[in-house]
Parts: structure tokens; C-alpha cells; sequence
């Protein structure tokens, strides 16, 4: 009997001391809370700056109204007077009030400065209101998938908003006073007012001049194409910083479509970093830099500059059947340098190199220029693309995948690893945020370039860079060319498929240019999505870039280099 006595007492003891220390700061606050009302303080969302500096996107002020029942002294004059100044059901708000079973109801969201000062005259008991935030976008639809948007309540629900949401919000305040049990404020209450911390800013790596060209240029191929969609993204080779990045269709971040889920997620889609296509012949670009490099290396499976290749045939591997889009005419691409084959873009040519190194070399290139793996932009949702396991590939495979096919791709992947080609060699981490600012304008944080690994050899790079120019100079990419500046590239037209089948008409066109081809400054990627008609490469998607890359001259006052 002793013994259990002490057991019990011990209980006790054990769970006074949980109550009065382990419990004791939530059960303060649970006291404080039937004593003491809070008003909330929103922090200001941090502004997004382009990286010259114009706002992107800001706030506008805006408030939230809301009333406490039990301090509510007239419910009918109340009710009536908030259904005229917001729009709300003087009914239903009469029986909210009246019922009594809830603590607090909200009024309205993101009403106007007007209506509130309009409500500040009635004073009324029991109503209070406080700032809230309500995001404002310079640009409507432009940068839009990049951007992303907000919630109601200023939480960020896609792209940057998202991503950095985290910097982005800040922390709230509030203003806290006493009350009596039923919640009205008693006389002599000590008002204690909780800073609010407004959210940093960002400064991006997109350059809003550019991005607007992009947005036009890319409107007009899609109202002439009749594509089902249109995409480009700009870069800088040198660091891969995205200067501008841009889908169309597209929609005005300052109306955003919420009651049209499916409407809303197909337009703020960004499918440059999110969807996967498979890339065609700007995929040459890959296979021809990994030719090169592993030739000065002294690789004897590779291809000098020199050797000439009969493209002028069709190759049976593992039983598919691989020829070129000429029908060699007139001994048409019979006979052809690498140069030549980036020229005309003939299948055969590619198909031969990448057997030629074999599935270990050739994807031990893949691999370097970030195919199979994400790039690691900052952006959620960045999709890893396709391709065939090292372990499972076979020969039909590895021919394909040497002239883009039986290989899917993100366009900035593929913006990145042709990048990575023609700079140099250094692939770079791209990103969208150049900087972290704070809310008086103040630096917080510099996002510095971060290289990523090597791909191919400076000399190899700069042979490259020579070849492509030569496709926009006297190849398939001739309508990207810029009389007195030296812009390479490579256009694709890749077949598309449907539940595994060819589908018939249906071709994605792009072009992946740069420019100065001797040093690269700005690189541009433009796809366009089953258009309608003429639906080469070389016609529908190079003049696009062939005119962003004017506008870029125009808006950088680039001297021309010849």
C-alpha cells in the first residue's frame, strides 16, 4: 500500500511538473488568447526587379475587413452597411453575426483604400480592418510562365513566386489588445503593436528589353504558323544567365484565370523547363562536338575535318531503316565534309559518328552535356527529359539518338548543352535570380555563375562555333543570317509522336542560334509547336531568331563585326 501511494504521488508529481513547465508556455498563450485580440500587420511581398532594375512585378495596397461578433453593437445597421460598402449578403451576415458560433469573419479581401476609409466613417463596434498586399504586375502577360502567381493570401503558388517564396513573403506583425470575455475591447486596454519584417526582393538575370522582343516576335510566328505553341529562351553563353524566357499562349498575371483550373495550368505552364520533345537535329550540334573532340584527342574512331562522308544513302541498323530528307538529286549530299553535313543536316553522316565512337565515348558526352539529369535551374518542376539507358541501348538506338531522335529533351537543356559547346566547354548552372536585394534596395545576397563541369576542349569548341556559322551563312539556317555579324547555329524538324506511333503532320520546328559565333554573347532557342503549312526548321524558327537577335542589336547598340 505504501508503495503504490508513493507510485501515485509521483503521477502527481510528474504531471504537475509537465503542466507547470513543459505545458506552461502554450498554456500562457492559450490564457493571453481568451483575454486578447490581434489585428494582423501583412509584411509587404519583396518586388522583382528585372536586372537593369525596372519592377517587374509589386504590390498595391490593398486591405482586408473583417468583424468580431461579439463586439458588434448594432448587427442590423452592421449587416447593412457592409453589404453596400462590399458587396456582401446582408442576410447571411446578419445570421453569421447573430449565431454567435464563430469568433471572427472575414468581410472582404483586397478591397480598394476607398472603400475603407468609406467604412471608417460609419465607426462602427466590432469592425476592424488591416492592410493586406495585393501583387501588381508591370508587364501583364509578359514573363508570365516565369513569374508564376500568388495566392489570395500573397502565398506564391507558381515560378519564381514559388521558388523563392521563402525570401519573397517576409514575416507578419500584428496589433495585439484586451478584451473581455465575449471578445469587446475593454476600457483602458494597453495596445501592443508587433512589427511586421517586409519580404527581400529579387533581382533577376532577365533583361525585360529582350523579353519583350521575345514576346513579339514569338506572337507573330504563332499567328503565322497557326502552331499549337511557340517557345524561346535566351541566354548567355558565358554563364548561362537566362535573359529572357518566354511561352505563348500566354496569360495576364494581373487577371489570373482561378476559376479555370484547367485553362490556368495549361497557360502558366512553362514547358522549356517542364515538358520534354524530341529535339531533332539541333541535336547534331552534340554529337558533331563530341566527333571533334575525341578526334583531337587522337581517338581513331572519330572523323577529321577532312574526311568525306556519302551521306548519298540508306543505312539498315538493328533493321530501321535511317536516310537522309534529301532525296539526292543530282548527286545532292553524296559527298560531304562534317561541315557539309551540319550544313545540310544529313541523318546518315551523324548516324555514322555516333556508331563510329560507340555507346561507352558517345555517352560518356551525353552525360557531360547534361542529358538524362536536370540542368539545376531555379525553377520547380524541371523535368529530366529521356534517354535510353547506357545498359539498354542498342545499336538502332544509338544511331538515332546521334541525329535527335529516340532521345527527349527540355528546351533548356538543350539550350544549355549547345551553350556549353560553343563557349568554350564550361557548362554552367543557369538560373533566373542574379541577386537578393532587401526591401530599401540594399544587396543581401549575389548568385555568382557556378561551373558545373567541362564537356569538350577550347579548340574543339572553337571549331564547332566555325561550322555552325557556316550553316547560317550558307546552310539550312541561311534566314538567320545577319549581314555583318558572325551568328552560327543549327535548325531541326523532328517528327512527333503519338502512343508510340509517327503522327502524321505533326512536326515541332526549332532553331538554336548564337551569336558573335567567334565569342559568344547571347544564345536564342526557339521552338515552334506543330505548325500548320511549311513546317521546316529552316523556315518556320530561324527567321524568329534571326529577328530577336536584330532587336538585341538595336537594344545593345552592338557594332557590327566585319
Amino acid at each position: 500500500m505504501g508503495l503504490a501511494i508513493t507510485f501515485i504521488f509521483c503521477l502527481i508529481i510528474a504531471r504537475l511538473f509537465y503542466v507547470q513547465v513543459v505545458w506552461s508556455k502554450k498554456l500562457t498563450r492559450l490564457a493571453s488568447d481568451q483575454w486578447n485580440r490581434e489585428i494582423p500587420v501583412v509584411a509587404a511581398r519583396g518586388e522583382i526587379f528585372d536586372r537593369n532594375g525596372k519592377l517587374i512585378a509589386g504590390n498595391k495596397n490593398t486591405y482586408s475587413v473583417f468583424l468580431r461578433p461579439n463586439a458588434v453593437g448594432n448587427a442590423e445597421l452592421t449587416a447593412s452597411t457592409l453589404s453596400n460598402l462590399f458587396g456582401v449578403d446582408a442576410d447571411s451576415l446578419l445570421e453569421k453575426i447573430k449565431n454567435g458560433k464563430v469568433s471572427e469573419i472575414t468581410v472582404a479581401r483586397q478591397t480598394a483604400k476607398e472603400s475603407v476609409e468609406s467604412l471608417a466613417a460609419h465607426n462602427l463596434s466590432g469592425v476592424y480592418y488591416s492592410r493586406d498586399n495585393t501583387r501588381s504586375y508591370a508587364y501583364d502577360d509578359a514573363l508570365c510562365q516565369v513569374l508564376g502567381f500568388t495566392s489570395n493570401d500573397g502565398l506564391g503558388l507558381s515560378g519564381i513566386e514559388k521558388y523563392y517564396n521563402n525570401v519573397l513573403e517576409g514575416k507578419n506583425g500584428e496589433i495585439s489588445y484586451s478584451t473581455d470575455i465575449v471578445g469587446v475591447e475593454r476600457e483602458n486596454s494597453v495596445v501592443v503593436y508587433s512589427e511586421a519584417k517586409d519580404g527581400d526582393g529579387l533581382k533577376l538575370t532577365v533583361d525585360m528589353d529582350i523579353q519583350l522582343s521575345v514576346e513579339e516576335n514569338l506572337k507573330s510566328v504563332y499567328a503565322s504558323s497557326g502552331a499549337k505553341s511557340v517557345s524561346c529562351i535566351v541566354l548567355n553563353p558565358r554563364n548561362f544567365e537566362i535573359l529572357a524566357m518566354a511561352n505563348y499562349p500566354s496569360y495576364n498575371l494581373n487577371e489570373v484565370p482561378r476559376d479555370d483550373t484547367e485553362t490556368l495550368n495549361s497557360l502558366s505552364r512553362n514547358t522549356l523547363v517542364c515538358d520534354i520533345y524530341e529535339p531533332g537535329s539541333t541535336f547534331k550540334v552534340i554529337t558533331a562536338a563530341a566527333n571533334i573532340e575525341e578526334y583531337l584527342r587522337g581517338n581513331k574512331s572519330a572523323y577529321s575535318d577532312s574526311y568525306v562522308f556519302n551521306g548519298s544513302r540508306t543505312r539498315i541498323v538493328d533493321g530501321t531503316k535511317i536516310k537522309c530528307w534529301s532525296d539526292h538529286a543530282n548527286g545532292k549530299h553524296s559527298h560531304q565534309t562534317l561541315a557539309d553535313a551540319l550544313n545540310n543536316s544529313c541523318n546518315p553522316c551523324f548516324t555514322d559518328i555516333a556508331l563510329s565512337l560507340g555507346e561507352e565515348t558517345f555517352y560518356k558526352y551525353l552525360n557531360a552535356f547534361g542529358f538524362g539529369n536536370v540542368t539545376g535551374l531555379d525553377f520547380n518542376g524541371e523535368a529530366v527529359g529521356m534517354l535510353v539507358p547506357e545498359t539498354a541501348v542498342r545499336d538502332c538506338d544509338l544511331a538515332r539518338i546521334g541525329f535527335g531522335q529516340t532521345v527527349a529533351v527540355t528546351g533548356v537543356q538543350l539550350a544549355c548543352a549547345i551553350a556549353a559547346a560553343v563557349n568554350g566547354g564550361n557548362y554552367y548552372v543557369p538560373r533566373l535570380v542574379k541577386s537578393i536585394v532587401s526591401s530599401d534596395g540594399k544587396t543581401v545576397e549575389e548568385l555568382p555563375a557556378v561551373v558545373k563541369n567541362r564537356t569538350i576542349s577550347e579548340e574543339a569548341s572553337e571549331k564547332l562555333a566555325q561550322m555552325l556559322e557556316g550553316v547560317v551563312k550558307d546552310g539550312s539556317g541561311k534566314k538567320a543570317y545577319i549581314e555583318g555579324y558572325k551568328v552560327g547555329g543549327k535548325t531541326g524538324t523532328a517528327q512527333k509522336y503519338e502512343d508510340g506511333h509517327v503522327a502524321q503532320g505533326k512536326y515541332v520546328s526549332s532553331f538554336c542560334g548564337f551569336f558573335p559565333a567567334n565569342k559568344p554573347e547571347y544564345l536564342a532557342l526557339v521552338i515552334v509547336d506543330e505548325p500548320q503549312g511549311v513546317y521546316y526548321g529552316s523556315t518556320v524558327a530561324a527567321p524568329v531568331a534571326g529577328e530577336i537577335f536584330r532587336d538585341i542589336i538595336k537594344i545593345k547598340n552592338i557594332q557590327r563585326y566585319e
